[in-house]
């Protein structure tokens, strides 16, 4: 399967430049590489990663556009000038996405606006990703909307399966869908392969961590090796981002990662 790791996940053994640890990656059988925190890079180096994926011939995961730092509701409200803020990210997204050849950018809505009743919020965030969507259309990008946990990230507005679903349905895009953390749903709401069946025409992306202390499958609660064979015999064969920590230190926790994957992996 497509499983996509992270910089610094393998850096005891690559170091830290990028590059090199991609090639890590490449040469430990990963066909896939995701990097939350490509917006913050220089341009060059974007193209200089992009250059080593297409020369490897791996794909690009998600990396996170579009989103208004901020502790206060962002999305949520029909404030212009946050909505402003966010598309000048989506734009800037679309130059950062062809320089790594990437489709997928993680969009979080933001905090709860507890001053406002929860109708009103989702239309909010419906009208502006409809928007967003229309700058992603003609370049086949997708904005990927991630629900997040109540434990790890307290009053958000996007928590569960079901209201991503609400939502991607009424944006009505293909520029706008679910990426499905298994982490953060198993501890939002659990009954994953359910909610995965029922969200399923609106999934277009997933990332992965076990349950407690979101590191590589095996290591926590959830059955992954079913979770993976379902996704797989479901039809997924897009790529499946190993956003999560290492459960041991050092070269022998990177190399546990490794062997995990490959124990969880479906072939079919």
């Amino acid at each position: 399967m497509k499983f996509a790791p992270h910089t610094g996940m393998f850096k005891e053994h690559a170091g830290d430049n990028p590059l090199d640890e991609i090639q890590f990656m490449f040469d430990h059988g990963f066909t896939a590489f995701e990097d939350n925190y490509l917006k913050r890079r220089e341009k060059g180096e974007q193209d200089k990663i992009g250059e080593k994926l297409a020369k490897l011939n791996m794909e690009m995961g998600v990396f996170v556009g579009g989103r208004v730092q901020s502790s206060k509701p962002t999305l949520t409200t029909n404030d212009e000038s946050i909505r402003e803020e966010f598309l000048k990210g989506i734009r800037e997204s679309v130059e950062a996405a062809k320089r790594v050849n990437a489709t997928w950018m993680t969009v979080l809505p933001g905090h709860l606006d507890l001053r406002q009743d929860m109708g009103y919020q989702t239309t909010n965030v419906i009208e502006i990703l409809k928007r967003a969507a229309e700058i992603l259309e003609p370049h086949n990008l997708v904005m990927v909307l991630e629900p997040l946990n109540f434990y790890n990230h307290p009053g958000l507005f996007l928590t569960k399966a079901s209201q991503g679903y609400k939502i991607c349905k009424a944006v009505n895009s293909p520029a706008c869908k679910i990426l499905f953390d298994i982490y953060h749903q198993q501890i939002q709401e659990g009954n994953l392969i359910p909610n995965i069946e029922q969200s399923w025409d609106e999934i277009g992306y997933f990332q992965i961590g076990d349950n407690p202390g979101r590191k590589e499958p095996t290591t926590g609660e959830i059955n992954y090796k079913n979770v993976f064979k379902y996704i797989h015999e479901k039809g997924y064969r897009g790529i499946l981002g190993m956003e999560h920590g290492n459960f041991y230190p050092g070269k022998e926790g990177e190399q546990a990662v490794i062997k995990a994957y490959r124990e969880v992996d479906y072939v079919g």
